[in-house]
Formats: structure tokens, sequence, C-alpha cells
């Protein structure tokens, strides 16, 4: 787990499929091999519109060399600015909105009676997905709030072959399905990128005006 509570914080009930979800998009260290059993239990609880591509990811991952997965997790996500997993980057590229989002999402999360570890970001979507897990009716909303990043990310990651591709359609059938103007805000993003203000957050690189499905510089490592 990557939460501690705060004193006083309400009992929460992770549900499975957040949970799961979770665990399948952390970085896959000496832990991994248990975090598959442990999903691939849990997927077996699932509906299938959740437990498929939760089993298709699973399948790939155990007969993939644990060196080989982490290598792909990191060439994905840390080196492929079109496969960032940290869901504010979608609506607020690198303005200065995107620092309000951050702050917001962690107040978010304090309100809920839990604090971050010091080394996560609020907005990578393992993180998002475990607070979910803990507090559902919130978490969805953050979820819903962020559906058009979501929906950019499956299909960045589905257009590079990305074993990942399964868990983000896993987390799209637990939402509900784009439209009007979510639609119109995926469409948006795919033409043009996050905006561009380069301010703030030096940390993180803009997208500039090309679209995010062409190739583009390195995306720094954040949570794993």
């Amino acid at each position: 787990m990557r939460w501690r509570r705060n004193p006083g914080g309400p009992e929460s009930w992770p549900p499975h499929a957040w949970q799961t979800q979770s665990l399948l998009l952390a970085y896959p260290d000496d832990d991994h091999p248990a975090r598959l059993a442990l999903a691939r239990r849990a997927a077996d609880t699932l509906p299938a519109p959740v437990a498929d591509p939760l089993r298709a990811f699973l399948t790939d991952a155990e007969r993939t060399p644990p060196d080989d997965l982490a290598a792909a997790y990191v060439a994905t996500f840390d080196h492929r600015k079109r496969c960032c997993p940290y869901l504010t980057y979608y609506g607020h590229g690198d303005t200065r909105k995107r620092g309000l989002a951050l702050l917001r999402l962690k107040r978010t999360y304090a309100d809920a009676g839990w604090r971050l570890a010091d080394d996560e970001l609020p907005d990578h979507l393992a993180v998002v997905l475990e607070f979910a897990a803990a507090e559902p009716a919130t978490g969805h909303r953050l979820l819903t709030e962020h559906r058009a990043g979501l929906e950019l990310l499956r299909l960045a990651l589905t257009d590079d072959g990305s074993p990942w591709a399964a868990v983000l359609t896993s987390v799209a059938a637990t939402l509900p399905a784009l439209k009007g103007d979510d639609r119109a805000a995926l469409a948006r993003l795919a033409a043009e990128g996050p905006p561009e203000e380069q301010v703030g957050l030096a940390a993180y690189p803009g997208a500039g005006s090309a679209p995010l499905f062409l190739p583009d510089p390195v995306f720094p490592g954040g949570p794993r």
C-alpha cells in the first residue's frame, strides 16, 4: 500500500476492481509476482467486462521475465509522454493550472482522511485508483472527471501494443461511456495535446502543439 492513514480517518472498503487495477499499474518490483497472484484471484470475482482484460494482462505478465516487464514499464510510462500516467497532465499540461489541480487532489485526499506518501504524486493513475478503492464515491468522481485523459492513455497504449492497454480497458469498463463534452475533449487532446505554458512544474515537459500520438522526448519517471 502506498497510503498512510491520517489519525481519525474514515474506515475504507477497497472495491476489488480499482484496487486490482492499481496493483497492476504499479512498477513491477520484487513484490510484483505476489501482486499478480492476488490480482488473478481478484479477477475471478469481477464481472467479465472488467475481469477479462485483467486476465489478458495477467497472462502476458506472468509469462514475461520480470526484468523484461520492468524495462517495458519504464519504456512505456517514463519514456513516452503520450503514455503519461499523470492524469492532470492531459487537462492542464505544464500550466499553472496543473499545479492547482495537484493541490486540489491532495486536499481531496486529506479531506477523506488520507495522506499520500512523500514519494508519490497525487495524479498518478495507480494512486487515484487506490484512493478510489478506499473512497469509492469520491474516487469515481475523480476518475470520471479525467475520463477523456484516461481514454487517450488507453488509445496510446493500444497503439503501442502495450500489455497495460488491457488494464486501461478494465478501468474504462468501471466508468461511464464517453459522451458529449468528454468526446469533444478527447478529440481536442488527440489533435492538439495538453496546454503549453512552460511554468510552474519544470519537471514535466510540455507536449507542444504536436498530437500526442507522435514520437516525443523522454518523460521523467514518477512513482514506482
